[in-house]
């Protein structure tokens, strides 16, 4: 409804009611033109009914939702199932074009407009976690392990004689295989015991880049989030480091934008060293489904280049998630959320601490892991060698997931 149908709607029904509803629009019309003019996340959440306004008025200038297109290629947007078009808003297209994920389509001006708009408004939110000095980003239609390795793709072609990554040890397949599925080799370095938390081996890192060669050497592949008694990898002394010997570093951020404590440490590694991208996922930051991730850094460039290095166009289904999801909570939706997992972690840790010490066992001290909690097994595992795999059973069994 624009002005003009609006004061034609006046000699249908009453005037004053019509303008009721004029000044109704206009209320939600003035949020979508906040978003198109500063590119930021809202202060405050917006309703179901402005965010669903927004995507239709999206899709309308897709060129699938044209009415009378007629389209002949391979490629209109053509949907068999309503159901399916409804699930995606009409918005077919997806983003992107063959050569380059974050590039504009002819025919598709409102999920090209998704796409940008997506983009700058998770660089928005990154920055109110923490990084406050991130340059750029993109959503990719890939999880984590995928995401990291179009980074190390994309490295190849700037250091083409590299073969190996540096990889401070974390157990996690996604992390190793990324590496492996781009044809590098992987050269872990064992952590160090301090306490009770495994830590960054600096003097093996420095060691192996002295033995291995600089011009050999792909990246330094570090970690934030990671499960206790592993703790957050020494961002700022490694990214001193690759600054010192001209590594590139990228970071395995999978899960630490929730976390303030992570987002300070790559906030500190670029300030003092060199972070030449990071990368987090989407479902566990942003309670989005499985499927899409974050790629950022602080150089806009090698940002444009990695997203350049993507084959194809990609499904705009993450970007739609998380853009719905963020106009939705508004910045003081999602830091209530991020306050909430501070205070439901302190409360996890005191009723963790309280049961092992029923037991006889103790929860592990590891303070520098601001996410993850481990408590001991030693009297379990002396009754049988199979009882922490039946823990894990019982636990399960009793819907309690997530736990190793």
């Amino acid at each position: 409804m624009n002005s003009d149908n609006f004061n034609l709607s006046e000699k249908i029904v009453s005037p004053s009611y019509i303008r009721q509803g004029s000044q109704a629009r206009r209320g939600h019309e003035q949020l979508i033109r906040q978003l198109l003019e500063q590119g930021k996340c809202p202060e405050e959440g917006w309703s179901e009914s402005t965010v669903e306004l927004f995507l239709s008025e999206l899709a309308v200038m897709d060129s699938n939702n044209f009415l009378g297109n007629c389209g002949v290629g391979e490629r209109e947007g053509r949907v068999a199932s309503s159901l399916v078009a409804r699930r995606h808003y009409r918005l077919i297209h997806g983003i992107g074009r063959s050569g380059d994920i974050a590039a504009i389509q002819p025919k598709a001006a409102g999920s090209s407009l998704l796409n940008k708009l997506t983009n700058s408004v998770v660089l928005d939110v990154l920055k109110l976690a923490g990084v406050r000095s991130v340059a750029s980003c993109f959503v990719v239609p890939m999880a984590t392990g995928m995401s990291l390795t179009l980074c190390f793709l994309t490295l190849r072609h700037r250091r083409p004689k590299a073969r190996y990554i540096i990889w401070p040890r974390i157990d996690q397949k996604s992390c190793f295989k990324s590496m492996i599925t781009a044809g590098f080799e992987p050269v872990v370095v064992e952590n160090v015991l301090e306490g009770d938390e495994l830590r960054t081996d600096l003097e093996a890192v420095e060691r192996k880049i002295e033995e291995l060669g600089a011009e050999n050497i792909l990246c330094v592949h570090s970690t934030t989030s990671c499960f206790a008694p592993r703790v957050p990898d020494r961002l700022e002394e490694l990214s001193s480091l690759c600054s010192k010997h001209d590594i590139p570093h990228i970071v395995n951020n999978a899960y630490g934008v929730q976390s303030s404590k992570c987002m300070h440490l790559i906030q500190q590694g670029a300030r003092v060293g060199r972070i030449d991208a990071f990368v987090q996922s989407l479902d566990k930051n942003f309670m989005v489904p499985v499927g899409g991730a974050i790629i950022a850094g602080f150089d806009e460039s090698f940002i444009q280049e990695i997203s350049k290095m993507y084959p194809g166009r990609a499904s705009a289904s993450p970007s739609l998630d998380v853009l719905i999801t963020l106009l939705t909570l508004g910045v003081c939706g999602y830091k209530k959320y991020l306050s909430e997992r501070k205070e439901i972690y302190s409360f996890l840790a005191e009723q963790l601490k309280s049961l092992a010490s029923a037991h006889g066992e103790r929860l592990l001290h590891t303070p520098h892991n601001p996410i993850s909690l481990a408590m001991s097994l030693d009297g379990l595992q002396a009754n049988s060698d199979k009882a922490v795999t039946q823990l894990g059973s019982m636990l399960f069994t009793r819907q309690v997931s997530g736990a190793r």
